[in-house]
């Protein structure tokens, strides 16, 4: 079934025209659903996962209209975990770079994939404790995402984005400027 709807697709590729070429560089603001890092009872939002990446376009012209975008990544969000007055606030950074593919599918969207290679900074707090047992800690350790994502231009210079995969959230949606 997916490789007969992909033959379908085939005669529409070559009709669309690409929507980010080399040398383009987009700034992305993000807001995340579904977070990846903190679920179940008693867990409670505080900032929901948010990003911010920059992308550079630096090869063209692969697999015909292919565009290879080098990456910039952060992501921030925290959580708070209370039972009855008493917890954890948890929050997580995540900077990291990595590779982008894009190739255009449907006119004025800007279909890709790509990977990101990170480092997370995670801290947590305790909350509502006796006088002395006050725990804080932080830690951090490698993070590595696989995503696909699609940007629709309004303008040649303002899209909105929506991406899907394992990271700071399941799903991110946003707004980009090209310039």
């Amino acid at each position: 079934m997916i490789v007969v709807a992909m033959m379908m697709a085939v005669p529409l590729i070559h009709a669309q025209e690409s929507m980010f070429n080399k040398g383009d560089n987009v700034i992305n603001l993000g807001i995340g659903i579904g977070n990846t890092l903190y679920s179940g009872s008693y867990y409670t939002k505080g900032v929901p996962p948010v990003s911010f990446s920059f992308e550079h376009g630096v090869a063209d012209g692969i697999l015909e209209k292919g565009v290879i975008g080098i990456l910039g990544y952060l992501g921030y969000n925290s959580y708070k975990y209370d039972y009855l007055g008493w917890g954890y606030k948890y929050s997580n950074i995540v900077i990291g770079g990595g590779g982008l593919f894009h190739y255009p599918l449907v006119n004025k969207l800007d279909t890709y994939a790509g990977i990101l290679l990170g480092y997370n900074i995670s801290s947590a707090t305790e909350f509502g404790t006796p006088a002395g047992y006050d725990y804080s800690a932080s830690s951090g350790g490698v993070v590595f995402s696989g995503f696909v994502g699609a940007r629709y231009y309004f303008t040649d210079k303002i899209a909105a984005f929506a991406q899907v995969g394992y990271g700071i959230a399941y799903l991110t949606f946003g707004v980009s400027f090209r310039f």
